[in-house]
Parts: C-alpha cells; structure tokens; sequence
C-alpha cells in the first residue's frame, strides 16, 4: 500500500521539461547504441547491400513535414521524437557510419553549397544531425533531425542528372576533412513538382541557431558544418566623405530612382529589428516618396531643376542644397504600346507566402493596369528556363491571369538561363517606339549555371544594347541578394524595387506604372561643380554606388540612370560655406590660388553658389542633350521653417536614412527631432507615405533605446 501511494503521489508530479541540451545527449547516446547493437546485424533478404526495400523513413517523414499537426502540439513530443531515433536504426541498418557533427553555426548559401566537390569515397556517410534551439518549436526541431538524416539515406549523396526533378541544396560546407572523406554533406532535398499545378513539400528553410554541442569531443580530424544564419547580401559601400573644394570642387553621379531600400528598411523595422546599416539606401529611401516639384511645360525639354539653399537641421554651421528634378510626365492617352516580358522565379526558394503568392498578386494588378494592346509574355526559371505564355495581347487578360495563377514552386535557381529567354522573345516581340521591359520577380537567389555578379553584369550589359529595359523585384526575407538585384538593375538600363506588401505592389506597379514602364530619358548623369570663393566644402547625401567619375559626365559610353515619364530624382548637399566654423580641412599651403578656376573669379559668377549640370540622352538616341542651372543666393532661404514643405520631408527623410546607417553627421540629431520635422512638413498625404513614415521614425527610436 505504501508503495501505491507513493507511485500515485509520483503520478501527480508534474515532470521537468526535457532541455534541448538533454535531449541532444540522449540522441547521440542512442545513435552510438544503436551503431554498436547493428554493425554486424543481417542483411534484409533479397538485399545484398544489406537495407530493407522499403524504409519507414517516408512513412513518418510526410507527416512530420505538416507544421500545423505537429507544431506546439504534445503529439510531437510522444510521436516526433522517438521516431528521429528510430530513423538513425535505418540507417544504421543500412551499413552508414555516423560521424559526430558538434558544431553548427547557420546555413550555407546555395550558391556557396554548389561549388562543394562531390563525395570523394564509395561509402555515404551519415552526419549524427544536431537539434536547432532558440524560437523553435519541439516539432519543427524534430522535422530538422528527420530532414537531415532523410538526406543521408540515399547512398551516392550527388546531384542528380538534369533529367531528374529534385534539387539538393548543400547547406553546409564541411571543415577538417580527412583524406578520404566526403567533401559535402548535408544537402536538402526539395522536391519538384511531379506535374504542372502540383505544389511541393514545403520545406524546412529557415536559418535557426545552434544548441550546445553533444558531450562526446570531437575526434582528430572529425568533420563540422557551418552554417550561416543571414544569407542576405548587400553592396558595401561607405558613406561619402567631405571633399574640399579648394582640392575637388566637382561631384559627378548618376541619377537614381529606386526603391528597394525603404521598402526593406520598413520591413525590418515593422518586424521589430533595426535594419542592416548596409540595406540603408539614403537616395532609394528620398526618392522613394512622390513630391510636387515643378515640373517642365512640354516634352522638348524633358526635365526641370528646382533648387532651395537651406540651413542644416542638425549643423548650425553648414548648409543643404536641395536639388530636385521633376520629368515630363506623359498623359495617360499618349503612352506608347509596352511589350512586357515576365520573368519569374519560380524555384523551391520562392515557396513562401511573401514570395511567390504575393509576386503573382502583384502582377494581377498590373496586368489589369494595362491597355488592351500591350502584350505580355511570362518565362520562368527553375533549373531550366520555360516559357510559360507565349507573346499575349492584354485584350485576352483571363489567359494571361490565368497562366499567372497556375505558377508553382520547385526546383533549383538558374536565373541566367532565365534571363536569356526573357530577352529573346523581348526581342522577338520588340515594339519600335514602344515600351520594351524585362520584368525579373525574384527573391535574388541565382545558383545555377553562371551565378556571380560579375558573370550576369556581362550578360544584362550585353542584352541592353537591343533597347530592351529591365525591371528588377525583390520578394521575401532570408535570402534576398538585394546586391545582385541593383548590379543588373544598374547595368540594365533599369531600375529595382522590393516588394514586401500587396500595397507596395499596387504603388510600385499600378500607382507609379508611368515611371516605373514609360522611360522618358536614359543614361541621366548629374555634375555639381563649387565656387571654392563661396564655398568650402561639401558632403553628396547618399548615391555612393552611383558614383561617376569627373570625366565619365561627357561620355555618352558611359551607362548611366535611366528616368520614366513624371519621375523625380532629389539629391541633397550638405555644404560648408566658406569661413564656417565647420570646416575640417586646413588651407593649403602651396597652390591654393591656382584651385580657384578663372570663371568662378569672374565678376559674372562671383556670386553663384555652384553650378548644376545635367546630361540626358532620349529613348533611342546615342547623343546627349545638356541642360544647366547656376545656383545662386536667390535660391537660399533664412531658415528651415522658410523652406517649401516637400523640401523639409525630403531632408527629414535623408536624416532618417543617415541615422540609420550611422553616419557621423547626424549622431546628435535625435529621432525625435526627425519626426517633428517631418510632421510639420507632412501636408497632403493622399495615399498616407508619410504617415507611415512617422510611424518608422517612432519604432526606430523605441528599437535603439533597448
């Protein structure tokens, strides 16, 4: 009796919840049980290789693979993680040593993954998986477990023929590798659509971090894997320096409508983190939102300058010239005919539900944007290029929407391959005087076939020479190449945007369609020369891979912006003037006299600030036309307030984009400050951009007090 009643005291425990740390020992502990137990166990009859016909590894995995069963649930617990242990009697059973992986740091590209050798031995190797920790369910790390020992159990581990519809994706790359090992490992396999309109498995992708390593040291010579847990890549680029203009009075970019950063700096802000400094576009992040710049009367000059001289809000000491161009904006009766091509990524990255269900929203509403006599045609790239619809006039919309709805995910990304047949029937279709647009809608993950920034800036470079445009949207968080998204916007004769919403898909394609199709003007380039008497020193605000040498401005070789009908380009100066407290760097000692041009000591300029160019070439023309506006103190004003109100939006935003990628010259203007400049300049907000701005401004400043 009193035993009885102590096991039923016992049975109203609660037990203490198995640590991550417990359970990995316990697996560890099992699998080198079971590595004893079944060495020498017998072949399956009708076996040689000594595995059994059929393995219950796919009776549990498709069930574990459903999140939504298992995820959270205590099912998972009883079910899921006595089943990982017997998956590794399979493979034991199946002859595969197991090698001890203690250390893993996140997930491999797979662009990296691909250029792994092959296994260099005849016998597979089977890698003891560890089990993810941090915000993961019990579920989804015991579907990890299962995914990783699944993929051992093929017995080559190489990549498949290109006849075959899987793609295995290396997430590692293996480290301390004995003579004789295998040289890759830990590949995951997604499955491709069997048939059109099958969805594959979705698959477990997301970077998770590691939990301690298993009590057993690694041995002399043991392989690990190392993943890494952001695969996203941005260009590295400082911010512009201050330049003297006694030694550099001449600043030479080109122009830039873009979008992809502030819609990705909104992202990450509204996902409660900061965002990478290096995501923080400050040109993209201005120029992102619409402004009432004046604009020209007529097409025969197809841009305007407005420029405003205004104290610095955050230096006492300097000030911001404000330039603004505002384009020829076309009205809607007079667009030409658009041939559209889409190309779309339709690979097993692409299987989320930012990525391509909202790609394929988005390009709904474009396509009901369009006139009945633009034609659309859609290829897409999965491994291999395929073209989806052939040239189709908008007049038969429902075929077109409908070829749109019947895209689905899998396979690998040969974004090349894509590219090539996007532009082929670009060309086949091309329309003279008309618009003429690749459409690339992709996550930015090219790992197939020529893959290196450089290797596709060759190929766009040479595809625009046909008059061909190029459109570049990013969808989705955790693989995105927002640096090879701008290398083939940049040398497309196109422009990027990220798409993190279906509103900012109907801004960008619906709202903004004028500019984003209708190109009024290619290879737009700015150039900005000082008056060193006037002017001391100066600081361009963002554009830093836009940047052009002095003498690149009178090159028409030269490939540069390219800007569509009613488009706006803002570029901001923080300049010094001459005699500020400010200025930070010394006189020069020999030569100064000789830096001061003759024309800026003529009489005639003496009182000019600076003096803008710019250089533009029309659609389909190789000369440029130039055209010049002198900067002078009639276009300063006393004071921020005195400023027009898009003037002062503009600067609060180019004040947010420089606190967020740190640059120095802002570090006391708080955020705050931003968002009452800001508010005070709102004005109409007809779609509600700069509402939300102020929103941002106020999350980035709870996010940098934590």
């Amino acid at each position: 009796m009193t035993v009885d009643k102590e096991l039923e005291k016992l049975s109203r425990l609660t037990p203490p919840a198995a640590t991550p740390e417990a359970r990995a020992r316990a697996l560890a502990a099992a699998m080198q049980a079971f590595d004893t137990a079944e060495n020498n166990a017998t072949a399956a009859q009708g076996n040689a290789k000594g595995w059994r016909q059929s393995s219950i590894i796919n009776w549990i995995w498709s069930p574990a693979m459903n999140k939504k069963f298992l995820a959270g649930s205590a099912l998972a617990t009883l079910l899921v993680i006595p089943a990982a242990g017997y998956l590794a009697i399979e493979l034991t059973r199946n002859g595969l040593p197991i090698v001890d992986q203690t250390e893993i740091a996140g997930n491999l590209s797979k662009s990296e993954a691909s250029k792994q050798p092959a296994a260099t031995t005849g016998q597979p190797v089977a890698v003891a998986p560890q089990i993810p920790a941090g915000n993961v369910s019990l579920a989804e790390q015991s579907v990890a477990v299962a995914q990783a020992l699944q993929d051992k159990e093929a017995p080559a581990l190489a990549k498949p023929d290109a006849s075959q519809t899987s793609e295995y994706d290396a997430n590692a790359a293996l480290t301390n590798k004995p003579e004789g090992s295998a040289a890759a490992l830990g590949a995951t396999k997604r499955a491709a659509p069997a048939a059109p309109g099958i969805v594959p498995q979705r698959q477990f992708a997301e970077p998770m971090a590691a939990i301690a390593p298993s009590p057993v040291p690694p041995a002399e010579g043991r392989m690990q894997m190392q993943l890494d847990p952001n695969r996203e890549r941005f260009a590295n680029a400082a911010a512009n320096p201050i330049k003297s203009v006694a030694t550099d009075p001449v600043s030479t970019f080109s122009a830039d409508v873009d979008s992809a950063s502030y819609a990705f700096v909104r992202r990450s802000l509204t996902g409660g983190a900061m965002p990478d400094p290096l995501s923080v576009r400050v040109e993209e992040m201005i120029n992102y939102f619409p402004y009432d710049w004046p604009g020209p009367d007529n097409a025969d000059q197809p841009f305007k300058a407005t420029v405003t001289v205004m104290p610095t809000p955050w230096n006492r000491d300097t000030e911001l010239m404000h330039v603004a161009i505002k384009g020829y904006d076309i009205a809607p009766a007079t667009t030409p005919r658009a041939n559209l091509v889409f190309l779309i990524d339709v690979s097993g990255s692409m299987d989320e539900p930012d990525k391509l269900p909202l790609l394929k929203s988005a390009f709904r509403l474009m396509v009901n944007r369009l006139k009945a006599d633009d034609t659309v045609s859609i290829v897409t790239y999965a491994g291999n290029a395929g073209t989806v619809l052939a040239p189709t006039r908008v007049a038969e919309k429902s075929k077109i929407l409908s070829a749109i709805d019947r895209l689905e995910p899998g396979g690998s990304t040969g974004g090349a391959e894509g590219i090539e047949a996007a532009y082929d029937l670009a060309k086949q279709g091309f329309v003279k005087d008309g618009v003429n647009r690749v459409m690339l809608a992709t996550d930015g993950d090219f790992n197939v076939g020529p893959s290196s920034d450089e290797d596709l800036k060759r190929i766009i470079e040479e595809k625009r020479k046909d008059g061909i445009f190029l459109t570049v949207l990013g969808f989705g968080r955790g693989n995105l190449n927002d640096s090879l998204m701008q290398t083939l916007a940049q040398n497309g004769n196109g422009s990027a945007a990220y798409i993190d919403t279906l509103a900012e898909a109907q801004k960008t394609l619906v709202e903004e369609a004028g500019s984003t199709l209708f190109p009024i003007a290619s290879d737009v380039k700015f150039q900005v020369e000082f008056n060193p008497e006037r002017i001391a020193e100066y600081r361009l605000i963002g554009y830093e891979t836009r940047a052009l040498n002095r003498e690149d401005f009178n090159n028409d070789r030269v490939d540069a912006g390219d800007i569509g009908s009613g488009h706006s380009v803002t570029a901001i100066y923080e300049i010094t003037p001459k005699g500020s407290p400010a200025v930070m760097n010394d006189d020069l000692r020999y030569g100064a006299a000789d830096q001061v041009p003759a024309e800026a000591s003529d009489s005639a300029h003496h009182g000019e600030l600076a003096f803008v160019k710019m250089r533009y070439k029309r659609p389909g023309e190789d000369k440029s036309a130039l055209i010049t506006t002198p900067v002078n103190d009639g276009n300063a004003v006393a004071t921020v307030d005195a400023a027009p109100q898009d003037v002062r939006f503009s600067v609060a935003v180019a004040a947010f984009g420089q606190k967020l990628s740190h640059v120095a010259a802002v570090d006391t203007y708080s955020y705050q400050a931003i968002a009452d400049l800001a508010a005070a300049s709102r004005g109409t907000d007809t779609f509600g951009y700069r509402s939300d701005f102020l929103g941002l401004v106020r999350l980035a400043d709870g996010l940098s007090q934590r």
